[in-house]
């Protein structure tokens, strides 16, 4: 027998730090998405130097879908910094809503 499960398959974290101002608007997008999508979200503060090594986090803010990182930038040090986006309006401190929802879809089944 088959049970049907009400949680969502695609996990969504965002990772931050509280002295980035652009967290904010991804947080913003991500909530709007959720809404939209359906995916869980969560949302992650890196407090000190040793949770954001320890989370390799490689700056504010990071957006995780199930895990991984859509946006990774291997030559982006780990550490409590803001990060720099390219977006097709140009860089930006967060990503575009639609490269958010284009990274969430991509993980979500069928």
């Amino acid at each position: 027998m088959m049970t049907e499960t009400t949680d969502p398959v695609v996990r969504v974290e965002l990772l931050y730090f509280a002295g980035c101002p652009n967290w904010e608007v991804a947080a913003s997008d991500l909530a709007a998405l959720q809404a939209e999508m359906g995916f869980a979200l969560e949302f992650s503060e890196m407090d000190s130097q040793e949770t954001a090594v320890a989370r390799d986090f490689r700056g504010s803010p990071t957006v995780l879908v199930n895990g991984v990182d859509p946006f990774e930038d291997p030559a982006g040090e780990v550490g409590l910094s803001c990060r720099i986006y390219d977006t097709p309006a140009g860089r930006a401190g967060s990503p575009a809503r639609d490269q958010l929802r284009a990274a969430v879809a991509s993980a979500q089944p069928g």
